[in-house]
């Protein structure tokens, strides 16, 4: 079917019902930054071409040349064969405006706590220029590191991961930006590198997937790494070494604010004494929670 479309199919047109056709019927799973055949194979082949992603429609009748269908072809073949997500295959991943460098060395980054930052945490941080030290925990490709960088422009950003893997594409992301001077690498579990240091705010997007949806996740998260994934059985392990160890890591009136996915009811029961507040985002509030330092258990 490939050598085919390699010498019928002509125009972007063409190849991109073809690439819809492919994903559908390979019944693909998006959920790394398109959740559609037809948004994922737009950006796959405008980026593949090297043409502006925010322009579709002026091409869609321009002829590729042979090699721009071959190279097209390699592409859409890849994500269908090997189910890669389409972040590995074009070593880009997007929040909002800002892109980030990822390879499979580090999870594809999406995080609901990306949006807060953009509004500097408002209302729940009256001033982001008295932000001076913020910590990101599980930091991996720095992308929460960067965009905080970017919100409190005064914070010097301690950025934590333990995998040196990880570390090495944050490295990359961080030069991109040019915040090496804002921002600091450092290789350890959760707060074990960090003896003394407290902060005004930290974040962090850790795995908290459970073990149930462990063993049923769609292929092309199997091709992130498990060590960024998996928490455990019920999906709090790394969330509970938080809460414990936050509170020396906080200065007084200090804010942790963490990203868990669908366990807010398992983390609820695990907690009852604890307040969490919920933040309102495009999901929806139960994905995110904020607490003060005295709040902690």
């Amino acid at each position: 079917m490939f050598e085919q479309a390699q010498t019928e199919l002509s125009t972007l047109r063409d190849l991109l019902r073809f690439a819809v056709s492919r994903f559908n019927e390979a019944k693909l799973f998006f959920g790394h930054g398109a959740d559609n055949a037809w948004d994922e194979a737009a950006y796959l082949l405008l980026h593949s071409l090297h043409l502006p992603l925010e322009r579709l429609e002026p091409f869609l009748d321009a002829t590729l040349t042979r090699d721009e269908r071959a190279a097209v072809l390699q592409v859409i073949d890849r994500r269908i064969r090997e189910r890669l997500p389409v972040a590995y295959l074009t070593n880009e991943a997007w929040l909002g405006e800002y892109r980030f460098y990822v390879d499979q060395r580090v999870i594809v980054p999406r995080s609901f706590i990306a949006e807060l930052l953009r509004e500097q945490l408002t209302p729940w941080i009256d001033d982001a220029h008295a932000v001076t030290a913020v910590l990101d925990l599980c930091t991996g490709s720095a992308c929460l590191a960067i965009l905080a960088a970017h919100a409190f422009p005064a914070a010097r950003i301690d950025a934590v991961d333990i995998s040196p893997e990880a570390l090495a594409v944050a490295r990359r992301n961080v030069d991109d930006y040019d915040l090496a001077a804002q921002i600091r690498l450092v290789q350890g579990d959760l707060f074990v590198a960090l003896k003394g240091k407290r902060y005004d705010l930290i974040i962090a997007n850790p795995p908290y997937v459970n073990a149930a949806s462990m063993a049923t996740l769609p292929e092309e998260y199997r091709r992130e790494p498990e060590l960024a994934l998996a928490s455990g059985l019920d999906g709090l392990d790394l969330t509970r070494a938080i809460l414990a160890g936050a509170r020396q890591h906080l200065r007084p009136n200090a804010l942790l604010v963490v990203e868990i996915g669908h366990n807010r009811d398992a983390l609820e029961a695990a907690f009852p004494a604890t307040p969490f507040t919920w933040l309102d985002t495009s999901a929806g509030d139960q994905y995110v929670f904020l607490l003060h330092r005295d709040e902690l258990p």
